[in-house]
């Protein structure tokens, strides 16, 4: 087991300027021209699978980092580029945890490769679990799944939406009912492989802010997969399946398994927003003069400020801390991963609205990022668990008490 440290290791430092480098130099420039344009910033994509940023080597490589910490150290460093391009790119890492959590080995080493493919050949993937009537609540999923056996095929119905890349995915990794009886614990993961038919983008949402990032309805109708395509096999979901109707215990959700693993890294993303307004904030009241001095000499401006730098630094110590805890096999005993994300993203959505106020009327403008990076905030407290869900499951944690 790694140990937990502060300070980054060598390699760790090297990739961290690397991918700084990228989101300065790439990103950053194109960022307001594709918040304009609501579209998917290919040619961005294309860039990052050149340099072997967007590949399963780079990801298998943050995924395995023994300390946890360098997929979040990267996030954060795309975030601060630009939120909603780092999700185009990095949108495929949510299904690439679904396939993780959930597969066996076998699958996982026949999918991963799928979800990325080459830099001649990009392709990208989508994991879908809300549905209109099943946001926060998870177990209400209407989506079936019915195992034909004489195919050996699993019949796929239902509308997922509000998916990250659903639809324009080559490979869909999707959580449907196949008991709803059982709520939650009905439920399985599958794979719904490129040029499968019966599955089709529904309506694309006009987003207030991560707009470089694809969202739209994932739309199932009589959709057939392989039997091979249920994530975890069919034996192993009989036998979960057959526990939960005896009133036992099951081995997990198969949506909360990649929710778990994903919450430090999406609280890493809020640091990131949250880091370049602070950045860009300190540097205009150090440059802003009224009334003969520099804005950041009165307090007013400073105090908030230094109220902005100790929340982020207070996140991302968070972040790290559940993304070192997650790697190494500790449990969340009061809510940690759940901690980093609802603190970050809150902190994000403070301090980008603190930095329009430090600018004042040019903060309010699309002229300046701020206003952008407020808008692309907000969503940290919806996504992957809102606010009220996480201090859901963190009361619940230290309490002992199933709140309602």
């Amino acid at each position: 087991m790694a140990e937990f440290s502060l300070e980054l290791n060598e390699d760790q430092l090297q990739l961290q300027k690397w991918v700084h480098d990228f989101a300065e130099n790439v990103i950053r420039p194109a960022a307001s021209e594709w918040d304009e344009r609501e579209e998917t910033p290919w040619p961005i994509i294309e860039e990052a699978a050149k340099i072997g940023l967007y590949s399963l080597d780079f990801v298998s490589q943050c995924f395995m980092d023994p300390t946890g910490l360098l997929l979040p150290v990267v996030q954060e460093e795309m975030a601060w580029g630009d939120a909603g391009i780092n999700l185009a790119i990095f949108g495929t890492t949510l299904a690439v945890a679904g396939i993780f959590a959930n597969g066996t080995p076998e699958q996982i080493g026949e999918w991963l490769p799928q979800c990325f493919g080459t830099p001649d050949d990009i392709k990208i993937a989508a994991f879908g679990v809300s549905e209109p009537d099943a946001g926060s609540d998870v177990s209400s999923l209407r989506s079936r799944a019915v195992y034909d056996e004489a195919n050996d095929e699993w019949v796929l119905n239902g509308t997922k939406t509000w998916i990250t890349n659903g639809g324009i995915a080559n490979t869909h990794v999707l959580v449907l009912s196949v008991d709803p009886e059982l709520g939650a614990r009905g439920q399985a993961s599958f794979v719904v492989p490129e040029g499968t038919a019966g599955i089709r983008q529904g309506q694309k949402f006009k987003k207030m802010g991560i707009r470089a990032s694809h969202t739209a309805e994932v739309i199932l109708e009589d959709c057939r997969v392989p039997g091979r395509c249920l994530l975890g096999g069919k034996d192993k979901l009989d036998e979960k399946l057959a526990r939960a109707r005896e009133g036992k215990r099951t081995s997990g959700q198969a949506a909360m398994a990649t929710f778990e693993a994903s919450r430090p890294t999406v609280g890493a993303q809020a640091v990131g927003i949250a880091r370049a307004a602070y950045e860009y904030s300190l540097d205009y009241a150090k440059e802003r003069v009224q009334f003969k001095r520099p804005i950041i000499q009165n307090q007013a401006i400073a105090f908030k400020l230094a109220d902005m730098k100790t929340r982020i630094d207070a996140s991302r110590l968070l972040v790290h801390r559940a993304a070192w805890m997650g790697r190494n096999g500790k449990k969340f005993e009061a809510g940690e991963g759940s901690m980093s994300k609802l603190y970050a993203g809150e902190t994000a959505v403070w301090v980008t609205e603190q930095a329009i106020q430090i600018l004042g009327g040019y903060g309010y403008t699309r002229e300046y990022p701020v206003e952008r990076w407020h808008r692309d905030a907000k969503i940290y407290t919806i996504f992957e668990g809102t606010s009220e869900i996480q201090r859901l499951i963190i009361s619940r944690a230290i309490s002992g008490v199933h709140i309602q």
